[in-house]
């Protein structure tokens, strides 16, 4: 009697999800579901009647040489984001996780950017980087004219001006992830560690990184996922120009939807982006949690 009882107290928690499952499935579930359908009509998203397409959305991407560039754009994004964002969010991690008197300050000025709104940070920038903004200003100054640059009107640079925009906002970002994770690690660890006579290289590499393994996995399924489906920064400060070099797959679906009334193909990138998101992030967390149980 006893032991039944002690199973429905465990199972009586679960039924506490039911009210908020109901409500996602009614509010996000069954209207991202309805709104999947429209991929498959040819409905220009103004026209009260819609006919039935397919696969003709899909297959227009495979000749579509917007959605081809939006797409490679868009990974170039996402996995320069994830690999330059941590690298420079792990070193920051552990400058400040130093002894240093300026630490506390220092975690505030750094992590800053991280609270503002995208659309703010991006408009200060867009200002910033212009011919004549505070960049080239800077540099008419301190250096050579031949320095200055149309950062966001050169095609060769504004992709990459973006990614550094990015980075910059968000590097505080993944530093306070990794400054938890470091702040985890029992000092009785590093003491051990230096009595056995591993240097500072060594006691990083087998010890504190081995332990930031959760940190780490927070932060790149962060920055995969952010990345794949980014869009204030890109939209606010070149609007996916000049040209298509700034493009992404989240900006072209704005366009198509709301500027060229091609709404149901932008459902099926819409789509497409969904699916590109799952499977990057579901890949990449498995990787990392099998790398998580492997140390331990």
């Amino acid at each position: 009697m006893a032991r039944g009882s002690a199973r429905k107290e465990r199972r009586a928690p679960a039924w506490f999800l039911v009210p908020a499952l109901v409500l996602y499935a009614f509010v996000v579930l069954l209207p991202s579901a309805q709104g999947a359908t429209f991929a498959f009509t040819d409905w220009d998203g103004l026209s009260p009647t819609r006919g039935f397409a397919g696969l003709a959305n899909f297959r227009e991407m495979l000749d579509d040489p917007a959605a081809r560039g939006a797409l490679r754009q868009t990974l170039i994004i996402a996995v320069a984001v994830t690999v330059v964002q941590n690298a420079v969010g792990l070193l920051l991690a552990l400058g400040v996780h130093s002894r240093i008197r300026s630490r506390n300050v220092l975690r505030v000025f750094l992590f800053a950017p991280a609270v503002m709104a995208p659309v703010v940070t991006a408009a200060l920038w867009k200002y910033m980087l212009a011919p004549d903004g505070a960049l080239n200003g800077l540099i008419a100054v301190i250096g050579p004219d031949s320095w200055q640059r149309n950062w966001l009107g050169d095609p060769a640079l504004a992709l990459c001006s973006v990614i550094g925009v990015i980075i910059w906002q968000f590097a505080g970002y993944s530093m306070v992830i990794f400054l938890a994770g470091l702040q985890g690690i029992p000092r009785e660890l590093y003491e051990a560690a230096a009595v056995d006579g591993a240097t500072g290289w060594r006691r990083f590499r087998h010890v504190v990184l081995p332990l930031l393994a959760p940190a780490t996995t927070i932060n790149l399924m962060l920055s995969i996922i952010g990345g794949l489906k980014l869009f204030d920064q890109v939209w606010v400060m070149t609007g996916g120009g000049p040209g298509t070099a700034t493009e992404t797959l989240s900006t072209l679906i704005y366009k198509n939807a709301f500027q060229f009334n091609e709404y149901a193909y932008s459902v099926a990138l819409a789509i497409v982006l969904t699916i590109f998101v799952a499977v990057f992030s579901s890949g990449q967390y498995g990787l990392l949690r099998r790398q998580e149980r492997a140390v331990r």
